[in-house]
């Protein structure tokens, strides 16, 4: 009788439990979660939830502010950020922690000028599901730097190329910088930077390069900061093939100069060499310039008269090649009779004999002809100091433990 009141009484509490859930359930049936609430608690509101910095609506964000998506409680489900720079949309990659509590990019630097958009959801503490979407802009600097590359991107080049970015603006972080730059070679061969002053950073390998090489030049300029506020503005690959090989030498003392392709000679020419009053520099320089016809004026490059005019100004002169910032050029000469293998008159320059006008058939012309950017033309026997490194692709010159010195990199 007694384990028959016992069970009685323990299947009344048993129904007295479930009537008392079921109607707590009843309350949380309907349209509203006025009911669950009353269990679980009011939901947090989706700010609270799942917490964002910067914060939503954020203006001028620093780049070294840290982008993050986290949540106090529960679990993060999924994190989507976008990156709107430059009237373009691009993913932002990132990656949720193991605690699923935090979501963090892959590359903690935000980008400058830019407006990132976040979307993420979230299961709360009580595993209800919430999402948020938040926005905020970085800061917009009033001062940019950009570099100007040699060679052009797709072009075809001589095997004595050196990879040159003139900065338009001083670099300070010249180690910040010069990471930002990386010049890669199929063949691979050691590439290495060299800073000449603080606005120029030339590449080069130890020897020339090889016929065929493909060379890529990857700037990632932006958002480097060079010096206090002033930040880089370039991302961009570019690329150039090196071509056959062919490398001159002048011998202003016997007044020729020989052509050799791939390690033959094609021919060897005679020249004309800079007089004894106006020298041409030794060394090796590299072709930077093609023009089939420039003006030329002493006065550019310090040849003046009394009353100030440049000593010589001749409006057309035919198949110029550049070797040198300083303006020494590789260029036909019509103009002077009798002097080419014979005789150096010239006002620094290498003169090759041609005509008014130009033609291929000239000595010249052929010459011209069959130049590339970034062939080398070297120069012996004159009496002159060697080229400086810088002054034009002239570093060559530079031995190439030298040359190594001169990153910032340490």
């Amino acid at each position: 009788m007694m384990h028959a009141q016992t069970r009685a009484a323990r299947a009344g509490a048993a129904l007295a439990a479930v009537l008392t859930w079921a109607g707590l359930l009843a309350g949380a049936a309907g349209c509203t979660s006025h009911g669950v609430d009353k269990v679980l608690g009011k939901p947090r509101s989706p700010e609270t939830t799942i917490r964002v910095s910067p914060d939503d609506g954020s203006k001028a964000v620093r780049p070294e502010e840290s982008l993050r998506v986290r949540v106090p409680a529960g679990r993060l489900e999924s994190v989507k950020v976008v990156r709107s720079q430059d009237a373009q949309d691009f993913p932002v990659p990132g990656r949720i922690a193991e605690d699923g509590m935090t979501w963090r990019p892959d590359d903690p630097k935000l980008a400058l000028a830019a407006k990132y958009s976040v979307d993420a959801v979230a299961l709360d503490g009580h595993g209800r599901r919430v999402a948020r979407h938040a926005t905020f802009t970085t800061f917009v600097p009033d001062e940019r730097f950009i570099g100007y590359v040699m060679p052009e991107n797709r072009s075809t080049v001589g095997t004595g190329m050196i990879v040159s970015l003139d900065f338009n603006r001083v670099i300070e972080n010249r180690a910040a910088v010069e990471r930002a730059v990386r010049v890669t070679s199929v063949p691979e061969v050691e590439i290495a930077p060299h800073w000449f002053g603080d606005k120029r950073l030339d590449f080069r390998p130890e020897e020339y390069w090889k016929p065929g090489t493909e060379v890529t030049v990857a700037l990632r300029l932006r958002d480097v900061e060079a010096a206090p506020g002033v930040y880089g503005l370039q991302y961009k690959t570019f690329s150039f093939t090196v071509g056959r090989s062919q490398v001159s030498l002048v011998d202003a003392a016997a007044h020729t100069m020989e052509v050799r392709r791939d390690g033959e000679v094609l021919s060897t020419v005679p020249i004309t060499a800079g007089a004894p009053k106006s020298t041409t520099y030794n060394g090796k320089m590299v072709i930077t310039e093609m023009l089939e016809v420039t003006r030329m004026n002493g006065a550019t490059v310090g040849f003046t008269d009394a009353d100030g005019k440049g000593e010589y100004d001749i409006p057309d002169v035919p198949h110029a090649l550049r070797l040198t910032t300083s303006g020494t050029f590789l260029h036909g000469n019509y103009w002077a009779q009798g002097v080419f293998g014979t005789a150096n008159v010239s006002h620094g320059c290498v003169g090759l004999r041609d005509v008014k006008g130009g033609s291929s058939a000239t000595p010249a012309g052929w010459f011209f002809d069959r130049s590339l950017i970034g062939d080398v033309v070297e120069v012996v026997n004159s009496n002159d100091k060697k080229v400086a490194p810088d002054n034009g692709l002239g570093g060559w010159n530079m031995g190439w433990k030298a040359w190594k010195a001169g990153s910032a990199v340490k």
